[in-house]
């Protein structure tokens, strides 16, 4: 693979390739973005992604094959390490390793999110609502004063979490879980999230119009509830 500019290997709906958009975003990285279908995998995506998996970073090497990232954790550390633009990670190293904690945090969210809106079983549904309420609970009481995560300051932890509510500016019109109830700062945060320019800009126009025929497609159990709440 050859580019003229940084590549963005990604699917529409994936919240990585989301992450890794936002930070580009960002750090004021021009890139080009190559969708790919994740049911049916091109050769060529498969011999450089040694995962199978999207995000892909394809960085332009003069004269060479552009050397290929994987993982959007990776991709968004060599992105900090490597762009300008205003530090995405505070500068203080405790700080810093407590904000690639709650990182991690995030990705645990997205793993239960994924059974969430993919199960057709209403009981295991149900356990994943109650989790999802837990772990956003944690966060309301980690989170201070200021729009984002870290206060007014927007960093690597804001742009794991945004892809984690943009699936809920659907859900919750499908379903009111009760997710959110009495969370404030987490709300208030979410709300900042959703209207940030890199945020908006992770995904295409018909992004919701993607994920309503993905949970059609996977009988979601998300979906029955809705219409009975309806």
């Amino acid at each position: 693979m050859q580019s003229e500019k940084l590549t963005l290997v990604s699917h529409y709906l994936c919240p990585y390739v989301q992450r890794a958009s936002i930070v580009l975003s960002e750090k004021g990285v021009a890139f080009e973005r190559h969708y790919i279908d994740l049911a049916a995998k091109p050769d060529w995506f498969l011999r450089i992604s040694p995962l199978g998996k999207v995000p892909l970073l394809a960085i332009p090497r003069a004269g060479r094959d552009d050397a290929i990232l994987f993982e959007s954790a990776v991709i968004c550390e060599y992105l900090e390490e490597t762009q300008a633009g205003a530090p995405l990670h505070p500068a203080d190293r405790m700080i810093r390793a407590r904000h690639r904690g709650w990182m991690e945090f995030g990705s645990s969210v997205l793993a239960d999110l994924w059974v969430y809106e993919t199960t057709k079983d209403a009981e295991q549904f149900d356990a994943k609502r109650q989790t999802l309420a837990a772990k956003l609970a944690m966060l309301e009481q980690e989170l201070g004063e200021g729009l984002y995560f870290a206060g007014k300051h927007f960093s690597m932890v804001d742009a794991v979490f945004a892809p984690v509510f943009r699936y809920f500016e659907m859900f919750e019109t499908l379903f009111e879980s009760g997710i959110f109830d009495g969370l404030s700062r987490v709300n208030a945060w979410r709300k900042a999230l959703a209207v940030r320019p890199s945020v908006v800009e992770a995904v295409t126009e018909d992004y919701q119009q993607r994920l309503m025929v993905f949970l059609r497609q996977h009988d979601a159990c998300l979906l029955a509830r809705g219409k009975l709440a309806a």
